[in-house]
């Protein structure tokens, strides 16, 4: 239960955070395509990676399906850091495009983790229930999320707090009320508090620059915790006796699912077929699964253990294989930006 408080919380961040870093100014030129990859690529992604994980394990389809939501987004904290050392930097229009996905992709597999808990829960749920079920969660988020972005920097503007440094602190508490609020209302908290950084951060409001940096920081330090935390509930004797069904998995994301929901999101993109393969290639997974590894846990599901283990070691292996190797498939790929 407390790494499920501690996972919120950090979740909460991470895409509220996500989202103040978004600047539609900056990518105009990639904002649909980002946009596509952070919804059709994602739903591609899990349907590719829960049928693999049907026929290879021996999870129900249902069980199989939630995996593959649980890991079809990459994560925004790990593309950032690792695109823009020295070593990656990639030519402007691709990596703006990979980032869009990386802060927006997030919510759509949340709301596609909790339908596949609920179905595991009530098998019995037929098509018009979770149907409703998604587009209360989408509605509902949407809303909160749009009234309370666009409310969050007029109070910023408005207030006349004593000291600098609390400006940041009153965001946090916004953050945090947002995703509270939508979800008793019964929508997608998660939802509603990315689209509240995305509307806050395109508003011009006082110590706007300084919130944005601390907000950065404060990602940091929720990721480091959350695998500090995540770390104390994985036993490495569990991960060794499944460890090749385990890396089949990984490798089935990493060099087919991956690809394919890129290419098929961005078929109609100018983007040439190397510079697919290099977004393909970017698709680093990260704290985000592993906190949505831990709701079929809480919730009681028989699986729910392994489940949590497959998820730990395949991103492992993500950010193992696919960050060690980036620079050098930046190169390989001419994709690298001209210094």
């Amino acid at each position: 239960k407390l790494a499920q408080l501690i996972g919120v919380c950090a979740l909460v961040s991470i895409l509220f955070s996500g989202a103040l870093d978004t600047r539609t100014e900056h990518v105009q030129n990639v904002i649909k395509s980002g946009f596509v990859l952070a919804t059709l690529g994602v739903l591609i992604t899990a349907f590719l990676v829960g049928l693999f994980v049907f026929y290879r394990l021996h999870f129900t389809l249902i069980e199989s399906l939630l995996i593959g939501s649980i890991i079809s987004s990459t994560d925004a904290a790990a593309v950032f850091m690792i695109l823009r050392s020295r070593k990656s930097h990639l030519k402007k229009d691709l990596q703006s495009v990979i980032e869009v996905e990386s802060v927006s992709n997030d919510p759509l597999a949340v709301i596609l983790t909790f339908v596949f808990i609920d179905l595991s829960l009530k098998p019995h749920l037929s098509f018009i229930d979770i149907s409703f079920f998604f587009l209360k969660q989408l509605l509902i988020g949407l809303a909160f999320g749009w009234v309370l972005g666009k409310t969050i920097p007029r109070i910023i503007s408005k207030a006349s707090l004593e000291y600098e440094g609390l400006y940041p602190v009153l965001t946090v508490a916004f953050m945090f009320f947002t995703y509270a609020l939508t979800s008793l209302m019964g929508g997608s908290g998660f939802l509603a508090v990315y689209l509240a950084g995305l509307r806050t951060a395109h508003i011009d409001f006082p110590y706007k620059e300084t919130i944005g940096k601390f907000h950065d920081g404060l990602t940091w330090l929720m990721q480091i915790t959350m695998f500090l935390v995540l770390g104390l509930l994985v036993f490495p004797s569990q991960l060794i006796g499944v460890f090749w069904s385990d890396l089949s998995i990984a490798f089935f994301l990493i060099l087919i699912a991956r690809p394919l929901s890129v290419f098929a999101s961005l078929m109609f993109s100018r983007f040439t077929v190397r510079e697919k393969l290099m977004i393909s290639w970017v698709g680093f997974r990260g704290a985000v699964p592993i906190i949505l590894s831990i709701f079929p846990l809480m919730a009681g599901l028989e699986n729910a253990p392994a489940i949590f283990n497959l998820v730990f070691f395949i991103v492992l292996t993500s950010v193992l294989i696919q960050g060690t190797l980036t620079p050098w498939m930046a190169q390989w790929l001419k994709a690298k930006r001209k210094e």
